[in-house]
Parts: C-alpha cells; structure tokens; sequence
C-alpha cells in the first residue's frame, strides 16, 4: 500500500518526481518534514489547479533550446550592460581607497568549468569511483551540517566554515575511499587547472605598481597554505595579507570576516572589496563598512544563453572555456557577432570533429589526410593545431577540390550526377541555356545548340509536344526542354570529354602527386552527400590509376529532408564514407531535426568558411604545369576571417586549459560526441532560428554549381 501511494504520488509524473527529491533527498530535520507537505502541493497544483507543467521535466524534452541574443553579439550586450567594466576603470576607482581586498575564484582565479562541482567529475575519473561527484557534494554538506550542530549543542554561534580535511574526513566515513589521498588528488587538480583571470590580473598588477595595499578575502574550504600557492603559481603574489573563512570561522556571506580584515590591518583605513557575489561581496561588504566593486560573474548568463543538452563534463569544460572568454571583460573592444558565431558555436565542433578524425585515422592505418577545400581551411589549421607532428610529418595536406570540378571530371562516370547538378537544379530558376552551358565550360558548343531539336529522332520518354520544341541560347531552361538539352548532350559526349581531357589530366597529376606513397588517405569535408571524395575515389579506381584506397569522412549527411535522403546510404553501411555529427544509424533526432530547406546546410557551412577565392577547377598551363581556376571571394571577407578567428582561439583556450589531446593528462576531455558538437547550434535554434538567420544574413553564399 505504501508503494502504491508513492508511486501516484511521486513517480506518475517526471516533473512532480524531479522536483520532490530535489528538496527531499539527503534533507534533515524541518527541511524533510517540508518536503512531505510540498509533495502533496505538488499534486494538488497538478491534478485541482490544473498546473500541469509541474508534471514536465525539462531534461526529458528531446531538444533544449535558448533564446540567443540575436541584435548584436553578447559581448557588445554585456558592454552595455556593465559600461564600467575596463582596467582603467576598475584600477581608477580602486587606487583611491587604502586598502583593495579581492576575492578569489571567479574573481581574481578562473576555473576552465561552468560550476565549482564540475572538477568533482575529474576527480573522480581519478578514483575510478562510482558517483564521486554526488558524494562529494553530500559529503561536504554533512559536514557543515555536522559543524553546526555540534557548535549549536556547545551552545556557541553557528557557523558552517569547514576546510578540505572536514570534507574529506567525512568522504571516508561515507565511501571508505581514504581521506588523505582524496585531498592530495582534489589540490592536484585545483592547482593544475586554475588559471589567472587575465582582466583582474591586469588590475591586480596595476595596483601593485602604484604601491597599493592589497589583501585576498575569501569564502572557502581549501586552506590557507594551499591558496597561497595556488595564487602565486598565477602570478599573485607580495599581497599584504590572505583571509580565509574556514581559518577564521567567519565568512564574508554573514559578513564576520570582514570585520576580521578590518582589525587586522586597521580600523582607520578606507576599504573596497572587488568581488562577483552580491550577496557575500557586496551587501555584506558594505553592510560591514567596506565600499565595494562588483564584477560580474562570468557564467551569470549560463542558464540564459549556454546549452545544458550535452553531456555533463564535456558539457562542463565548455560553457567554462566560452564564459571565461566572452565575460571576463579582458576585451578592449567589442568581439562581432562573427567571431562569437566562431567562439561559441563553431570552436567546440571543429575540436570534436578533428579529433574524431585523428582517432579514425589511427584505428584504420590512414597515413594521408586531404582536408578539401574549402570547408577543410578551418579543419586542418585545427587539426594542425591538435596534432602538430602529424603536420610536420606530412600528414596533412589542404586538396582543392569543389563540386563544380567534381561534376566536370566525373562526366563520364557519373551522367545523372553530371545532369542532375548542371541542368535540373537549374530548371525553372532564370538561367539562359547559354548561361547553363557556360557554367558547363561547353560555350563552343552554342552554335551547334541553336535551332537543335530531336524531330525525327528515335527517342524515349520524348512525346509529340517534346519532339517540336527547338532550342535556343537566349531561352531559359524549363521543364519543356531540359530533356532536349540533355539529348543534345548525350549526343555529344565524346566531343565533351575530349574539352574536358585538360581539366582531367591537370587533376590526375595533381592527385597523383599529393596521394604519392600514400596506401589509404582520407578525405575529410563538412558534408552532405560526401560527393566529393566518392568523386575522387571512382577518378583514382577508374580513371586516372592511382594505388590508393580513398575513405570519405563528413560532419554530416543528407537527412530525411532531402530529396534523395539515402544517397550514401551503400558508402556508410560499408565504411567507405564515415559520418561524425549523424547518419541514418546514429543521431538519429538529428537527421530530422535538420533541415535544409530551413537553411541548416548553410548555418554549419558558414562555421567552416574560408577567407580565400573559391576554387573552380584544374586546368593545364603553357608551360605543361598544373594551374587553378579560382572566383571571387565570398561576401563579407572580414566576417568570415573572424569567424575562423574565433574557432581557432575556442580550440587553443580549450588546449590551453586540458592539455594535449594526443597524450596529454586529461586527453579524454577531446572526446566529444557528435552529439554534444551539434548541441551549440541546435540550442542556438530557438526562437524560430533568429539568431542563426541573423548571422546567415552577414553572409552570401553560392550554393549552385553555375
């Protein structure tokens, strides 16, 4: 009976299940009585108010999205928000007081993670201990509960400061895991991955300079004697004096420890405390006689504008590394909507998907990496970054290539992909046929075209009203002659070929060179049908004789929006062709949350731009070298710069904060699942795709072949 009621009452609904164990589990005393009572309001607003969003979890919904600032990029908004948030300002206001105390984290010290807890993850990859993170937390609650209640028995003021041994001491009670080597590995990490705030180290240095007293106040259970350290590792040091609250037992959130500071160096001083905490930094602060400068705290803006969809420490590691980066003021200018595109939504993508590549490559023996152009840019300046011996090595190489050379130099070998790009893509949609056969390269063939038409031909799927139409080079392509012209076409293919043998000969010697000594390469592109390196595979197999086994590897395929959603369906299942974000097996929400009709092509393909020409083909020069064709440069050249910019800053910070991805420590940090790579973009998908649509908008791409 008594399941039977908890099982209405608790677990019929995620929601209701979700919020009771958030207020009842591992509660004492009054707290556990009030979860009972809250419990049964939960129900009654659920099932007599009708409130039946109680009963939703939120981490149960299938997509999380956010309402991104989409008017201008976040920095520019926090500018304006914070207009007092520069060095000279913060060194100005706090020069002209005696005595400056700091904070520490999140203040003068960053930690690489959205939350403090988030480290307690790594820790416990340390241990191999199930659940660490949990415990951790439990532990350190039951032992400023136990604090408390021993003082409240001894009848002495209450308080909850503890240090790391309190913890930890009741870490072992709890788990067995031995105290001392818990702390030992907690203070390792604490030390290895904070990290100076660079804005505040720049005020701190400043000040020093000018011959400031400065003294550290903190909240916090790791000692004295580690702080200390851990401060002059980053560059703090010659402070007068460091105030910790679980050295005092006063705490700066009732206030006490200032009071503290204030005896220590002199109630005759003036003070100002600079810290990110309203409460403990500033209320209290000025509530005991200290003026105060707030600096915002870097993940305030997490919940609003950084996804939770992803998995937890990766998760972590990057709303931390993005935070840090966009918030922390060290700007001296405004970063653009373009390079936050880059920073926040682009950096973490690229990581994944490079080191998705590497880990590829090296369970299948690849030992040659064509990054082709020109989505590959970005790629492989990455990946160079991530691996630098294998681009010493000549691993890496950067492939022109593009569908337009593509459809050309498999003209042969692939018609309806040839028809399919050049002539039906293109019906109805304006174009001359001079214009199609210009983009053809087949212009010579304008005479021959004027006046053509299949009257009196034996031809299939051609009827009466076919057989009467005549081409000319001025009309526009339509449903009424495509397949006139792709008659004539056919009829003149071995002409075609012969004023294509140049582009073919230029590509075989430029393959020929660049796949040299390589038995398997590996051609990597943002996708969607992986055209391009099947193209290249078939030319190698087929045509131009060139021992190497070609693997494809794309960030995405075609999805069920597409008109032919199954097009490398055979080159995936056999491991030809190899997808990171999703396929048909894998992610499969995804495959049908993206759709390219709502421009979700070009929203991943504007990440990978490319600040140089586009690339039109191969041809032969006089001299009997291989030359390029090249267009123009895309629209809005500085944004897409900065868009590279910021991928290429997102993955160096991220290094910077982790290590090497190839044998560093913590290398398993690099592991990022498509999944958690699409997750930036796919929060960013709210409100109707505003914000993604207003970045699309600093852009023009080309998306035809023509």
């Amino acid at each position: 009976m008594r399941l039977l009621i908890y099982n209405i009452l608790v677990n019929k609904h995620a929601g209701i299940r979700k919020r009771y164990h958030s207020m009842h589990d591992n509660s004492i005393g009054v707290v556990k009585a009030l979860s009972w009572f809250y419990l049964l309001w939960l129900n009654f607003a659920y099932y007599v108010l009708f409130m039946h969003f109680l009963g939703k979890d939120d981490k149960s919904n299938l997509y999380e999205y956010k309402n991104v600032e989409y008017k201008t990029s976040e920095m520019e908004h926090f500018k304006k928000e914070f207009p007092l948030i520069s060095v000279d300002t913060f060194v100005d206001k706090l020069s002209k007081y005696d005595v400056v105390s700091f904070d520490i984290f999140d203040t003068l010290i960053f930690r690489p993670f959205s939350e403090p807890t988030d480290l307690f993850y790594l820790i416990g990859c340390k241990l191999d201990f199930l659940n660490f993170k949990d415990l951790r937390m439990r532990a350190e609650f039951e032992a400023r509960s136990i604090r408390a209640e021993g003082l409240k028995k001894q009848k002495k003021r209450i308080d909850y400061e503890i240090d790391i041994n309190d913890i930890w001491n009741r870490m072992q009670d709890i788990t067995g895991l031995d105290a001392s080597k818990g702390i030992a590995i907690e203070e390792e990490l604490e030390y290895q991955f904070c990290y100076a705030n660079p804005f505040m180290k720049e005020v701190f240095t400043r000040l020093q300079q000018m011959g400031k007293r400065i003294v550290i106040t903190s909240d916090m259970y790791l000692t004295k004697d580690f702080l200390v350290r851990m401060l002059e590792k980053n560059g703090y040091k010659d402070y007068e004096n460091i105030f910790v609250s679980n050295e005092y037992h006063k705490s700066k959130s009732d206030g006490l420890l200032y009071d503290v500071v204030k005896k220590k160096m002199g109630e005759n001083y003036s003070y100002i405390h600079v810290g990110d905490n309203t409460h403990s930094d500033i209320k209290m602060a000025e509530k005991h006689g200290f003026k105060t400068l707030y600096y915002p705290n870097v993940n305030r803006n997490t919940l609003l504008y950084r996804t939770y969809d992803m998995s937890p420490i990766i998760g972590g590691a990057y709303r931390g590394v993005v935070n840090n980066r966009i918030y922390s003021g060290v700007e001296t200018q405004s970063t653009s909507m373009e390079y936050e595109y880059g920073y926040i939504y682009g950096g973490l993508f690229a990581l994944g998907y490079c080191q998705y590549i590497h880990e590829y490559s090296k369970l299948h023996n690849i030992d040659k990496l064509l990054f082709l152009s020109r989505d590959g840019d970005t790629l492989k300046q990455v990946y160079e970054i991530m691996y630098p011996d294998e681009a010493n090595a000549g691993k890496t190489e950067y492939a022109y290539w593009s569908r337009k050379a593509a459809t050309i130099l498999t003209f042969e070998l692939d018609k309806n992909d040839y028809f399919r790009r050049f002539l039906y893509h293109k019906v109805n949609q304006d174009y001359k046929i001079s214009d199609i056969l210009a983009s053809m390269e087949l212009s010579n063939l304008s005479d021959k075209v004027e006046g053509y038409s299949v009257a009196g031909k034996k031809v299939v799927l051609i009827g009466d009203e076919g057989k009467k139409v005549k081409l000319h080079c001025e009309d526009e392509l339509t449903t009424k002659n495509v397949e006139i012209l792709r008659i004539f076409i056919e009829e003149n293919a071995a002409r075609i070929a012969s004023m294509y043998q140049d582009r073919d000969k230029a590509a075989k010697q430029y393959y020929k060179k660049m796949l040299a000594g390589s038995n398997k390469a590996l051609l990597v592109d943002i996708g969607w049908a992986g055209s391009g390196a099947i193209a290249i595979r078939r030319l190698c197999q087929e045509k131009w004789n060139i021992p190497c086994e070609i693997i494809g590897m794309i960030a995405g395929t075609n999805t069920v929006h597409n008109a032919e959603p199954y097009q490398t369906e055979t080159f995936l299942q056999t491991g030809v062709m190899n997808a990171y974000l999703y396929s048909q097996s894998f992610n499969r929400d995804l495959l049908k949350k993206h759709d390219p009709a709502k421009d979700y092509n070009v929203f991943w393909e504007l990440i990978l731009g490319s600040p140089t020409k586009q690339f039109k083909g191969f041809k032969i020069m006089d001299n009997g070298a291989i030359g390029y064709d090249f267009g123009d440069y895309d629209d809005n050249l500085e944004g897409i710069r900065e868009t590279q910019r910021g991928i290429i800053e997102f993955c160096k910070d991220y290094i910077r904060m982790f290590g090497s991805p190839e044998n560093g420590d913590y290398k398993y940090l690099y592991n990022i699942s498509g999944r958690d790579a699409y997750a930036p973009i796919l929060a960013a998908s709210g409100n109707k795709e505003r914000y993604l649509k207003a970045i699309r908008d600093r852009f023009k791409l080309e998306p035809n072949v023509v």
